[in-house]
């Protein structure tokens, strides 16, 4: 399913530090197992949430929930805040991927705001400031909750090629690890590898084989950095059929062997 389950505890990260242990750490197709908040308030990239690329930009606020595969750029111009709200948070949050321009001063002050006492409550020492942490995540949840209404006029429905590749991304995202290939899926889909493929490059730029191989070499390169798995075992436990194709698979996405990414980490 999603990556080894994160810390239960709600965290504020600034943006650019989710990169620093390597850009694919944010740049390649994963999904986490807590809802995600992005806001971006300085900067531009692009984001891929189920299968679909859009462009970022300052003011932008990214709702990721979790399960949901996604990936985005962060280049050095690229400045906000991540929230990871945990995985036993109790807060009211969409059911569904956001991604909402925040146009009004007013309501990203607003935000700026929240986050700042979400962070100087978590941080403070003083009588029931974890209980005001509460509230004020609360806060952030309603705050969200208002912007998606607001931004509803500007949403567009997806068409049959998003809703076949957010399908996709979901199916790949529980089973990422079995060793099914492009076709597998397709068929577990009920449409051919080609048409499969054809969906994903008009959604998100990418081919259904690129976004598959992404999300096991991220898993590779986690397993590499976190674990100390032999580098024969990391493979076969993502479901390749021999530890000289996981080899080259990883070499042909990273540019190093398994065991030369290991030893640079």
């Amino acid at each position: 399913m999603a990556d080894s389950p994160p810390p239960s505890k709600l965290r504020l990260v600034a943006i650019p530090r989710l990169a620093a242990g390597g850009r694919w750490r944010v740049e390649a197709m994963r999904a986490l197992s807590e809802p995600c908040l992005l806001w971006f308030t300085k900067g531009q990239g692009r984001i891929t949430i189920a299968g679909v690329t859009r462009g970022y930009t300052a003011h932008n606020v990214i709702f990721i929930p979790a399960g949901v595969m996604h990936g985005f750029e962060v280049s050095p111009a690229v400045f906000g805040t991540a929230v990871f709200f945990g995985r036993d948070c109790d807060v009211t949050l969409p059911k569904t991927p956001q991604h909402l321009r925040i146009r009004e001063v007013h309501a990203q002050q607003e935000l700026n705001v929240t986050l700042d006492m979400i962070l100087r409550e978590m941080d403070a020492d003083t009588p029931a400031h974890d209980r005001a942490t509460r509230h004020y995540l609360g806060l952030l949840g309603v705050w969200l909750e208002r912007q998606v209404v607001k931004g509803a006029s500007e949403v567009t429905k997806p068409d049959a090629a998003r809703k076949l590749v957010a399908r996709y991304t979901a199916l790949l995202e529980r089973n990422f690890r079995s060793g099914m290939g492009v076709a597998e899926f397709a068929a577990a889909l009920g449409v051919s590898p080609t048409h499969l493929t054809r969906c994903c490059n008009q959604a998100g730029g990418r081919s259904a084989h690129a976004i598959l191989q992404d999300r096991r070499i991220f898993e590779a390169r986690r397993l590499l950095t976190e674990t100390r798995l032999p580098v024969a075992r990391i493979g076969e436990t993502l479901g390749f059929s021999s530890a000289a194709y996981f080899t080259r698979a990883f070499q042909n996405e990273t540019g190093l062997s398994p065991s030369g990414f290991r030893r640079l980490r």
